[in-house]
């Protein structure tokens, strides 16, 4: 069956024409396209992936910034930006001491290893899509998100890539 004889003939509320969903569907191949070389270039010149330069950037730029709040940065979940530090650790680009104030509390530090590395990355270290998002304005963000919705409820999501940073798609 081909795609056009699967919308029944009684199905004229659908304003959409094959045109235009091909075209916006050609902008999704746009952005996920810029994404990913994005990223390759990045992990190219860093050796790294974009997920932990962006972590590596965000304590870089917060000296002492804890995992709950460098999670909160990036939208993600708690295991992620542990497992994000752990190999920031390992790799010797940061390291990781208990708060004075409360020793529970663990804040995280660049090491120069971790701030060369960071030179040698293209920016924006957050990625081409957030950081294009972040510039758009209010009216045009809600419209996006309002399509989007819809646009998703029409698909068979995976609910918990939400926080998964892209990079590590």
């Amino acid at each position: 069956m081909s795609p056009k004889s699967s919308a029944s003939p009684s199905d004229s509320s659908s304003t959409s024409t094959p045109e235009a969903h091909l075209r916006v569907l050609r902008h999704f191949r746009s952005v996920f396209s810029t994404v990913r070389k994005h990223f390759q270039i990045m992990e190219k010149s860093a050796g790294i992936g974009g997920a932990p330069i962006w972590a590596m950037h965000l304590i870089a730029k917060e000296p002492g910034i804890g995992v709950t709040q460098l999670a909160q940065a990036m939208d993600v979940h708690q295991s992620t930006a542990s497992n994000l530090v752990k190999s920031l650790v390992q790799a010797g680009f940061i390291h990781t001491e208990k708060a004075a104030h409360d020793k529970r509390v663990v804040e995280m530090y660049a090491l120069p290893d971790g701030l060369k590395l960071l030179k040698k990355v293209p920016g924006p270290y957050s990625g081409v899509l957030p950081q294009a998002l972040s510039e758009l304005d209010d009216q045009t963000l809600l419209e996006l998100e309002r399509s989007l919705e819809v646009l998703l409820q029409r698909m068979d999501i995976d609910e918990s890539s939400a926080k998964t940073p892209m990079a590590m798609m």
